[in-house]
């Protein structure tokens, strides 16, 4: 088997950018990967019912600015910004420093990698049936104007004895092509017989387009001969020996 690429490091510096948008030293780049590390796990478990997708944190001196992409941003504001102010406040304990936070909308969640995910998960913990779940996300998305996606549930799926893996795929999803727009979803459904596992790939199309040319396919014209000018005929006999 080929080695597994996350397509999200994979793709780093071409179409994707960092997570953590912050340089730090030698001395304190352990302390931000903890606090930021504590933070996304703090607004993950706090905002079950937000559908939070990813959260991107940017550092300048003192200020902290968390951008929470969710699909549902009225849950975290809450009532004239009453619950976000309180979990300013519960992150403020994380860290010292001054934090702002920024939810921003998930315009279409169905094509959503992290949220299809998600989704998938919380109606296996319901026990319905995986292959009616992962069908219906499949429809859903493809329905949405999706190039392709493929959805693999593991585990002691429907209750078995032995755990294995049942995958679908549906589309176009070049893994090793830079300019697709390839996302990655896990997620994780605790149920009475153990935890099952979620895996969504998605192809949102390429972000460089190519480009059409107009007019004939040969773009490389020749030079236009001189008037009275003809070429004349290649011979053999007047090539240069060797």
């Amino acid at each position: 088997m080929g080695q597994k690429v996350n397509p999200l490091a994979l793709r780093i510096g071409y179409i994707e950018n960092w997570r953590s948008l912050w340089f730090a030293d030698k001395k304190q780049f352990a302390q931000y990967i903890l606090e930021d590390y504590k933070i996304r796990q703090f607004i993950k478990k706090r905002f079950v019912q937000a559908a939070v997708s990813k959260v991107v944190i940017e550092r300048l001196g003192d200020k902290i600015r968390v951008i929470i992409h969710t699909a549902r941003p009225g849950v975290i504001i809450g009532r004239r910004g009453a619950d976000i102010d309180k979990l300013r406040a519960e992150l403020g304990e994380i860290t010292s420093k001054e934090i702002t936070i920024d939810p921003q909308e998930i315009k279409n969640p169905s094509i959503d990698a992290q949220l299809i995910a998600q989704n998938i998960a919380l109606q296996l913990e319901k026990r319905i049936a995986f292959r009616r779940a992962m069908k219906r996300a499949i429809d859903q998305a493809m329905s949405s104007g999706i190039k392709g996606i493929k959805i693999k549930c593991s585990g002691r799926l429907n209750g078995a004895e032995l755990a294995r893996s049942e995958s679908y795929r549906v589309g176009k999803l070049p893994l090793q092509t830079f300019r697709a727009q390839i996302e990655y979803g896990f997620a994780e459904a605790l149920t009475t017989y153990g935890l099952l596992g979620v895996k969504v790939w998605t192809n949102k199309g390429e972000v460089i387009k190519e480009i059409k040319r107009q007019g004939e396919t040969n773009t490389l014209q020749q030079p236009q001969q001189q008037a009275g000018f003809k070429k004349a005929p290649f011979n053999k006999k007047d090539a240069p020996r060797s």
